[in-house]
């Protein structure tokens, strides 16, 4: 199997939804520009994450005109594109993963299903989980809250072929910045990138975690190996787009398929 260069845009947090747009499209160029054949992007930049924060509520047109931008874009650069957008469904709004083709075709949505306690009373959850696919690679998507608390969000898509599990999410800073960690998994720091590491190695899989460029941020973008190695992070609260290359044969995901169910003996 071949290896395939993917992009993590670890971007500024846009002040607007218009800003949101400009941001996503530039990553997308210079994605593109060092030759990455797919780019996720953090939780909610499209309109912008809002739970915490004061920010206006979009319609379904807006988001629909802003998807088209994006999906034309995608088309111009051939790059396959995993956004993170919230959408409505049934009236109800979703914090979602919207995956385009880098032929520019919608290729589905992956909405967050474990939602975080303090996002209930703004989204209403998914039900359903699904695998991607683009050439050889076949991937999964998990938001935030889900692949830091419930493991098995994981697990469900590397058992069921992902051999990449891209996890977008976005940390809100309630204080003010303080002192970045001063490396990945510090000990110092929250459990939150060692949690990365374990969500890697217990799966056999490649993991993919994407954060926004904020100032005293205890997470940041990165990519882990099957065997819950570093491959390459971004430096906390510093904007860039990091670039891996995924040997598609390491990622056997073989110790997710080997889990068994426990049964009840009653």
């Amino acid at each position: 199997m071949p290896t395939i260069r993917i992009a993590l845009a670890n971007i500024r947090f846009p002040h607007t939804a218009e800003e949101s747009v400009e941001i996503v499209l530039d990553a997308m160029e210079a994605a593109a520009n060092g030759s990455a054949a797919i780019v996720c992007f953090p939780e909610c930049i499209i309109p912008g994450y809002r739970v915490g924060l004061e920010r206006p509520m979009v319609t379904g047109d807006w988001l629909n005109d802003a998807w088209s931008s994006v999906d034309a874009k995608a088309a111009e650069l051939g790059i396959c594109v995993i956004l993170g957008t919230e959408r409505f469904v049934a009236g109800g709004l979703r914090i979602t993963a919207r995956v385009t083709n880098a032929d520019g075709t919608l290729a589905g949505f992956q909405d967050k299903v474990q939602l975080d306690p303090s996002e209930e009373s703004t989204y209403s959850p998914g039900v359903s989980r699904r695998v991607f696919h683009h050439g050889d690679l076949t991937f999964g998507v998990v938001i935030c809250h889900e692949g830091w608390r419930y493991p098995e969000t994981v697990r469900w898509v590397a058992c069921n072929g992902a051999q990449i599990v891209f996890h977008p999410h976005v940390e809100v800073i309630e204080h003010g910045p303080s002192l970045s960690p001063a490396h990945f998994a510090d000990p110092a720091n929250t459990f939150h990138e060692k949690a990365a590491l374990c969500r890697a190695a217990e799966n056999t899989c490649y993991f993919a975690t994407v954060n926004c460029a904020l100032l005293g941020a205890s997470t940041t973008s990165a990519i882990i190996d099957p065997q819950g190695e570093l491959i390459a992070h971004q430096p906390h609260g510093l904007e860039g787009i990091l670039f891996g290359d995924i040997d598609l044969e390491k990622a056997t995901g073989f110790l997710a398929r080997r889990f068994k169910p426990i049964t009840s003996d009653n």
